[in-house]
């Protein structure tokens, strides 16, 4: 198949080598030339604009979305549904939120354009493992781009998973697991780390953990090459970002109130993450040493006397 593919960060450019590799053809276009050039070595062909992309592809056409949430992709959606013409397919690949998604793809179906909302996982590792895709929109459009999804999952790792919007929400409870899977395993192996009594190798229970422990998972696979690259993570900030899907799991969750306290707690342990001194936990130093007299640390006292 020929397609367009927009988009080629480090998610777009793996997918885009590996469609290559699967015998298709692609158009890429990016605003970073430099990302453009190295697709291009791989044997895509460069387009200067979204335009220009869509105008070497041949009806009806495929172009294929790997932008970040939001504004970029809105505003890109918005000029393709100028560009393209009826029959033709967006798949947005990327981690859009679900309500955006049907949102949009009403307004690309008044001229006859399809959306197709995969939602992809497998970070770095899809190229050479292929990536799990979630799949949403109607059965003519998705078995029009079913090539696509064959070459890119590896066997029984695609998923036609619903109408329009469907995909997109998979990936967003799916993502939203994730945070409960790695915070379980960051405190587990915090707790491992902490003890002075047994001097142990958390590599050494990371990797016999991978071997018919309950549990065993890829998550853990990740945590046994990290911890052997770097046994006490030196140089590494606790400093965690969220991709905003998180939030938005919780958001279904309150809407159909659906009680979802691991994954909230997993979401607030990130956002603790990035202040430096909580000013809740200030608060509650000092109202200890109201009440009880209980003692300050250096910098509960500076914060209580302005020292």
């Amino acid at each position: 198949m020929r397609i367009g593919m927009v988009g080629l960060g480090r998610m777009g450019a793996s997918m885009t080598v590996r469609l290559l590799k699967g015998g298709h053809e692609l158009v890429v276009f990016d605003l970073d030339a430099d990302a453009v050039s190295s697709a291009t070595k791989e044997g895509a062909t460069a387009s200067s604009s979204l335009a220009d992309a869509v105008s070497r592809l041949e009806s009806p056409r495929i172009v294929w979305l790997m932008l970040p949430a939001g504004d970029v992709t809105q505003g890109t959606l918005e000029e393709l549904g100028e560009l393209l013409e009826s029959g033709d397919v967006v798949v947005d690949g990327g981690n859009s939120r679900y309500t955006d998604t049907i949102a949009r793809a009403a307004a690309l179906a008044e001229r006859d354009i399809q959306l197709v909302d995969c939602g992809t996982s497998g970070g770095i590792w899809g190229l050479k493992n292929g990536y799990c895709l979630m799949v949403g929109g109607d059965a003519h459009a998705v078995e029009m781009v079913e090539p696509l999804f064959t070459t890119l999952a590896p066997e029984e790792g695609f998923a036609h998973v619903g109408p329009v919007g469907a995909g997109h929400f998979v990936k967003m409870v799916h993502n939203g697991i994730e945070y409960g899977l790695m915070q379980a395993y960051g405190e587990g192996f915090e707790l491992l780390h902490k003890n002075g009594e047994f001097d142990l190798d958390l590599a050494q229970i990371a990797e016999v953990w991978r071997h018919g422990s309950v549990v065993r998972s890829w998550l853990l696979d990740l945590v046994a090459s990290a911890l052997d690259k770097n046994p006490d993570l030196e140089g590494i900030s606790d400093y965690v970002e969220d991709s905003g899907e998180g939030r938005w799991t919780l958001d279904a969750a309150i809407d159909q109130s659906i009680p979802m306290p691991s994954l909230a707690l997993a979401l607030f342990t990130r956002f603790a993450s990035r202040q430096d001194e909580l000013f809740a936990g200030k608060l509650i130093a000092a109202l200890r040493n109201e009440f009880g007299g209980h003692s300050l640390r250096a910098s509960e006292i500076r914060a209580k006397t302005g020292e």
